[in-house]
């Protein structure tokens, strides 16, 4: 019975090995949906050496010479993994289903196979090992006899060979609508179906709950004819795969916490590493009718018969009081957590777990700075929170499910959006969590002001949205380790500001701060070979820095090329602060704002070098398009270029500064009109002025500034920087030729095409698909009255990525039209939310206040008691640093006395 989502005619393809009836409980329609027995028939591989051209290897040999010796001294002698590792792309595994925990706090990724399969623990830092051991497994049994048992998993690995595998994935199915997720479990000739449903805690405008280390799972179990004795038991490893795990002093210990009527049972396993110990607990609610049994711990080596014997026996396990022993070098142990229940011929019950995890103190590769992580304001930072993050997650996920369905169900219930755009909306926002994000306190010593006074142009030392809602990073892609990549957030930060404004503030601040700072250190840089300073004064850095080195101390990570005199971050930060300014109406942040506006408009002006009122490009790639070369005025760095002008123009006017609104008036008219003179050729805006073979590509990003200007509620009348009709002539030729000569119009559109309907090929990047991109482009379409060519341009990039090249839940950067692509699990595609923005504007729709939004009274916050979390806090109101759940109350089975074991 294969179950069709929508309009989803390529999930019937996904679903096509389904061969069970079962659709579960409680599974969306809307999503992204999948039969565990399904095999992608495209294997891509990432982009290599060998697959650059000839002409453009020779063009860039100097950068691989001195990028070679730069990577063997960071690798070999230094020890520490490239910022981008060229000799070591991630293969694609296509496996990947939606990870589990909140923002900022670490997130560990479940497969839609049911692997544990991704880890972000040590912030920043991922590892991609398979658990074996961290399953599900499911005991039935009737008259006292056990008659099923079964590890709900479609593996048949060569360990633990005592245990029963080899599930048959063509009787179960995964189905992901971030930030939930469901696994059916149609159980062959049993008439039971499970269904086990995944809920992290990612809520909008929520920054309390969003910042929680957990995940709740519920496991709903439907009867046929004849009453079943059902359990659930879950296996877990003491760590995450890595070498650490086998360093001994590792110790595991049950614990049972009860607070207001309810109650929590589970294990402990606390990984006692020397840099970021953690404690991870596997807990099942206690409730009226379930039976909660634990294994503390066991050897998950050899075929572990014992573990499987005893839960065969009588659908619980048994084990030895108090914690388990430190673990020795070498050895490995793992824990075992079950919970039991009856359910009635032809009925329903219900079991609930969850996972938490408390790695409350943080330090980066450096090591010179502790940080806190954000949760810890509500949890406490002493790493003893773990028992009290599961009793909340398990009492509070069901509201959160609540909002989660009000907040989604408007779109989800719009009979005009296509399936496949509810499910790409959604299940892009991963990487908001699964970014290598790190959320922290801002710590006391902090001065993002870099000294300056506020009546220099300088921000406060410690702007009040940043002691409030802490600081935010997010990786620039799971293997472009780079926080906060400025010119990529460009396209990303949508989902930010719509869903998380504070957050999105919060990141504008300290990038403002950092604009006024410079930092001498003179590095090598590898494109050019020059030296010259880590950070120039006034220029917006490329990034805040490496997780592996020390963000927020030492910026741009990126070594690539010297980004000082790159030609779009500058234009981006004015852009993003009037963007921000219109959607949440914060004056205070437009009056911060301000004068660094002003500085880094100043610092763009030497690059009009003719005084024609438009930025030149400097004949090399000095923008995000790292290596495509472009000289002299063009048509995305002069579009950016003159959206700012137009963006200074109306914030001069909202503040008063009649000076100022009369130069970047004139400057506006004088540059629009030499834009126009220098780029337009009828159809579209070259790719620059240059006069070379390529320089008449149509560029797919060329309307980047229109775009921005329309998504600020500019772009027309007074506030027009290019010609309407100009700009919609423009689309449809992107849209002719970039996305229906590519590839049969099927997967998105191309970078750069020729006006004779063939790739530009005149760089690394010219002929790919970029994601992130196409949404964008998608969303300037929707602004321009082009809804129907915005959605085909966009589905083709989704249909690409999700149901053909097995990518989900790690979108890349790029692909090509056939055999590779690019830098897995980036930030851009998160621009999706663009599209939803211009759809929202196109339908005279206002956003939501935030309080609304996340489904709280902001007017009447609850009160704190002891030992309670927080529920809601006005929007406007500081938290309180104190830490609110009392973890004494935690009831720890028979614990060892007070040593530290």
């Amino acid at each position: 019975a294969v179950m069709e989502a929508g309009d989803s005619g390529s999930t019937a393809g996904l679903m096509s090995r389904y061969q069970g009836s079962a659709r579960g409980t409680g599974v969306p329609e809307e999503g992204w949906r999948i039969c565990l027995a399904h095999e992608f028939k495209e294997k891509r591989k990432p982009f290599q050496a060998r697959d650059v051209s000839l002409a453009n290897i020779v063009e860039h040999l100097g950068l691989g010479v001195r990028y070679l010796r730069w990577w063997y001294r960071k690798t070999q002698v230094e020890k520490k993994a490239p910022f981008i590792d060229m000799f070591n792309a991630l293969p694609l595994r296509q496996i990947y289903g939606a990870p589990m925990g909140g923002f900022g706090g670490g997130t560990i990724t479940r497969g839609w196979r049911g692997e544990f399969c991704r880890w972000q623990l040590n912030p920043g830092m991922y590892h991609y090992k398979t658990v074996i051991a961290n399953q599900f497994t499911v005991c039935l049994r009737r008259g006292g006899q056990t008659v099923y048992q079964q590890v709900l998993s479609v593996e048949r690995p060569p360990t633990l060979q005592g245990w029963n595998w080899g599930y048959c994935g063509s009787y179960a199915f995964y189905h992901a609508l971030y930030p939930r997720a469901w696994t059916v479990y149609d159980l062959p000739g049993q008439n039971v179906t499970l269904t086990c449903r995944q809920v992290s805690p990612v809520i909008p405008h929520d920054y309390q709950v969003s910042a929680l280390c957990h995940t709740s799972r519920r496991w709903q179990m439907r009867g046929g004819p004849l009453a079943v004795d059902a359990s659930v038991t879950v296996t877990v490893f003491q760590g995450t795969g890595q070498k650490s795990h086998t360093k001994g002093g590792h110790w595991n210990e049950p614990f049972h916490l009860e607070k207001d009527g309810e109650a929590v049972s589970g294990v402990l396993l606390h990984h006692c590493t020397p840099v970021n110990p953690y404690t991870l607990a596997i807990a099942a609610r206690e409730q009226p009718g379930r039976e909660i049994s634990h294994q503390t711990s066991f050897s998950p080596q050899g075929t572990c018969s014992a573990l499987w014997s005893d839960l065969i026996t009588d659908g619980q396990l048994g084990s030895p009081d108090g914690p388990s022993p430190p673990t020795q070098k070498g050895e490995k142990v793992a824990a075992a957590l079950a919970a039991r229940c009856t359910v009635a011929a032809m009925g329903q019950n219900s079991l609930e777990f969850s996972l938490a995890w408390d790695m409350p103190k943080v330090t980066f590769g450096a090591g010179e700075r502790e940080h806190l992580r954000r949760y810890t304001r509500f949890f406490g930072g002493s790493g003893d929170a773990a028992p009290a993050l599961s009793l909340y997650a398990l009492t509070r996920y069901r509201d959160w499910e609540r909002r989660i369905e009000d907040w989604q169900r408007p779109i989800l219930q719009d009979r005009s959006l296509p399936s496949w755009y509810k499910s790409a909306l959604f299940n892009e926002l991963y990487f908001l969590a699964d970014g290598g994000t790190v959320w922290v306190e801002l710590r006391p010593d902090c001065d993002i002001s870099g000294g300056l006074r506020s009546e220099e142009g300088g921000l406060p030392a410690q702007p009040n949205i940043i002691r409030e809602y802490g600081r935010f990073a997010y990786l620039e892609g799971q293997e472009y380790r780079m926080y906060n990549t400025y010119d990529v957030h460009f396209y990303a930060s949508f989902a930010l500001i719509m869903l998380w404004p504070k957050l999105a503030l919060s990141l504008q601040y300290d990038m403002a701060g950092w604009v006024v700072q410079e930092d001498s250190t003179q590095r090598l840089h590898l494109m050019s070979g020059l030296v010259s300073p880590a950070k120039t004064r006034n220029v917006v850095p490329h990034d805040i820095g490496d997780p592996d080195d020390e963000p927020w101390q030492r910026v741009n990570a990126y070594l690539i090329h010297d980004t000082a005199d790159w030609k779009d971050l500058n234009l981006k930060f004015v852009l993003h602060v009037y963007r921000d300014f219109h959607l949440t109406q914060d004056q205070q942040y437009l009056q911060d704002m301000w004068p660094i506006c002003q500085a880094v408009m100043e610092s763009m002006m030497r690059f009009d070098k003719d005084s024609d009122g438009l930025i030149e490009n400097s004949g090399y790639a000095d923008q995000t398009y790292d290596g495509w070369t472009v000289t002299g005025p063009s048509a995305y760095c002069g579009g950016l270029w003159l959206a700012a002008v137009c963006v200074m123009y109306k914030m001069a006017r909202l503040l008063d500064k009649e000076p100022v609104y009369n130069r970047y008036r004139d400057l506006l008219d004088r540059g629009s009109s030499a834009f126009d003179r220098l780029l337009w050729n009828g159809q579209y805006y070259n790719y620059d002025s240059s006069g070379r073979v390529f320089s008449n590509s149509v560029m797919s990003d060329q309307c980047a500034g229109q775009w921005f200007l329309r998504a600020s509620g500019l772009g027309e009348d007074e506030f027009q920087a290019f010609p309407v009709e100009k700009v919609r002539r423009a689309l449809k030729t992107i849209y002719e030729l970039n996305v229906m000569q590519f590839a049969g119009g099927q997967m998105g559109a191309v970078n750069g095409m020729r006006p004779e309907g063939v790739p530009d090929s005149s760089s690394v990047q010219s002929d790919e698909v970029w994601v992130g991109v196409v949404y964008g482009l998608a969303a300037t379409m929707i602004h321009e009255g082009m809804l129907e060519e915005g959605l085909k341009t966009a589905e083709g990039c989704y249909r690409t990525v999700w149901e053909r090249l097995g990518m989900a839940f790690q979108t890349p950067e790029a692909y090509c039209e056939k055999g590779i692509f690019r830098s897995l699990a980036y930030m851009r595609p998160l621009s999706i939310w663009a599209m939803q923005l211009a759809l929202d504007q196109r339908a005279g729709q206002p956003r939501d206040s935030e309080s609304q939004a996340a489904g709280q009274d902001a007017a009447e916050p609850a009160a704190r008691t002891e030992g309670e979390a927080v529920q809601a806090v006005p929007r406007t109101q500081a938290f309180s640093p104190e830490t609110v759940i009392d973890t004494a109350q935690v009831v720890q089975c028979q614990r060892a006395s007070e040593q530290d074991p």
